[in-house]
């Protein structure tokens, strides 16, 4: 209980990987860890679309940097070996949440087991766009499906960053 309380108040985002790719086993924990996340009424909502093909990240990659109006050959996904584009069915009211819970689950997974990972933004617009169509189809999905983060993961190539000072008014207690 301890250490799982300790990984969640120490992850945090990582921004430089080596290029190393994660073993299978790891990615496997990772995935498990996302399809264990709650889902509104045990939809399971939620798909995970794993890119580990170098051609495939970095046409992803300037996808969606060019969403986030991002310099020309600005790296958003930071140099890490995998992708995970997680996205989930909009025929269920909870998507955005199932889909988010999973990613929760994959960066605490990821934290607890040593690798590095980052929520990256935009994975919406992503399937919007002909590539991320081309994406689903790919991976033999059809249907339609709303884009809710991308989970970047890889080895860290230095030290995970400090923890940040919370805000004061954080939360309240009515009682």
């Amino acid at each position: 209980m301890r250490e799982t309380l300790h990984d969640l108040k120490n992850r945090r985002s990582v921004k430089e990987y080596k290029k190393d790719q994660i073993k299978d086993e790891e990615l496997q924990e990772i995935l498990e860890a996302g399809m264990n996340a709650p889902s509104g009424g045990n939809r399971q909502s939620a798909i995970f679309i794993v890119v580990q093909k170098k051609e495939w990240i970095d046409k992803l990659c300037r996808l969606n940097a060019q969403i986030a109006g991002a310099p020309e050959g600005f790296d958003v996904f930071y140099g890490a070996p995998t992708v995970i584009v997680v996205a989930a069915s909009t025929s269920t009211p909870d998507a955005i949440k199932d889909g988010s819970l999973c990613i929760g689950n994959m960066l605490n997974a990821a934290y607890a087991m040593g690798l590095g990972g980052r929520w990256i933004n935009r994975a919406d617009g992503m399937l919007e766009d002909e590539l991320g169509k081309e994406l689903l189809k790919e991976a033999g999905y059809e249907g339609e499906y709303i884009g809710v983060g991308n989970v970047i993961l890889g080895y860290p190539a230095g030290d995970y960053p400090a923890p940040i000072e919370h805000k004061k008014d954080y939360y309240r207690i009515i009682r």
